[in-house]
């Protein structure tokens, strides 16, 4: 019911669908027969609206909310010490598009793969596991994630026999849980968790309610250290600004869940 509910609701809550939807209200009010106050109420609505959207997609406004995200947890650096495994989160993979093309299709996280193949190479003899489902709401005879990995796992240069798959797992909570199902973790491992540096905080959390130890290896920065900047088109901003905003829900539905521990997990 959870993952059902958290995709129906955020399709009403993203700023870009919402805002949207408040213009088209204000529009059909003030063009509508209702007594005049109404028509004006209808005007402001869709004016206020409409400026908002101007400034979310080109102002800063994205990078401000992102920004204490990606920096709550540090970059990893390699103190030397031995890495057991390494658990890569799922949702940089089109599934559609991949199976329709032939080819690893990834969208805008695809620095996840790209630390897949990375890590593979630094650490020969890590574990390594690659945890994603299918994330469609009908779900059906969806193809998961890990399935397209595991066909084209050689693109990246890793043999497809050397990944551990949790082709099960639909949100993050479930990609902590089956994954430390899957490898049964030991006290004194060291295990490196990959994932969007905005999403690191959710997915330690979840992880940590698991029982599953893992150290932080943040990809995928949307912000500079400190930077903030215009954006280009309107479009990018407010695609940011989703994305920002959506996480920020998941932290605060997580933790009334009891799927995290605090609102905001840290370091």
């Amino acid at each position: 019911m959870f993952f059902v509910l958290s995709k129906v609701l955020w399709f009403l809550a993203a700023p870009s669908n919402l805002l949207l939807l408040l213009v088209l209200a204000g529009a059909g009010l003030a063009g509508s027969r209702l007594a005049l106050r109404w028509r004006r109420l209808g005007l402001g609505l869709a004016a206020a609206s409409g400026l908002v959207l101007l400034v979310g997609g080109v102002s800063p406004l994205a990078s401000l909310v992102f920004g204490p995200l990606e920096n709550r947890f540090p970059e990893f650096r390699d103190d030397g010490t031995p890495v057991t495994g390494i658990v890569v989160l799922g949702g940089a993979v089109e599934t559609g598009l991949s199976a329709a093309r032939g080819q690893l299709v990834v969208n805008d996280a695809g620095e996840r793969m790209i630390a897949l193949g990375d890590l593979a190479r630094r650490y020969p003899s890590a574990t390594l596991v690659f945890a994603g489902g299918s994330g469609r709401l009908t779900g059906d005879g969806a193809m998961s994630e890990s399935e397209i990995v595991r066909r084209h796992a050689a693109s990246l240069g890793v043999s497809p026999e050397r990944i551990t798959y949790d082709d099960r797992s639909r949100n993050t909570r479930e990609n902590a849980a089956f994954s430390a199902e899957l490898v049964k973790p030991k006290p004194g491992e060291r295990w490196l968790l990959v994932t969007s540096a905005w999403h690191m905080p959710r997915a330690m959390g979840c992880f940590r309610r698991a029982g599953f130890t893992v150290t932080a290896y943040p990809v995928d920065y949307r912000t500079g250290p400190g930077a903030v900047g215009l954006h280009s088109t309107a479009g990018d901003g407010l695609f940011e600004l989703d994305v920002a905003v959506r996480e920020w829900l998941g932290l605060v539905a997580y933790r009334a869940s009891g799927y995290t521990e605090s609102v905001f997990p840290g370091p």
